[in-house]
């Protein structure tokens, strides 16, 4: 797990960071958005989403 960054040792965030973070958070929220307009259940969506942040953590700790 030596590619891990723990947020806490590097605060402040650099600009950079800062506007990744706030870009990931606005193409969540209209990902989601959009899903619910086209009718998706909140459920999948949440499964959806739960599942790609376990595959995420996984690659995390296993690289």
């Amino acid at each position: 797990m030596t590619n891990v960054t723990r947020l806490r040792h590097v605060l402040p965030m650099s600009p950079g960071i800062n506007a990744a973070v706030t870009a990931l958070d606005k193409a969540i929220a209209e990902a989601v958005d959009a899903a619910k307009e086209a009718g998706l259940p909140q459920g999948l969506i949440v499964g959806l989403l739960h599942g790609h942040a376990h595959a995420q953590t996984h690659q995390m700790v296993t690289e």
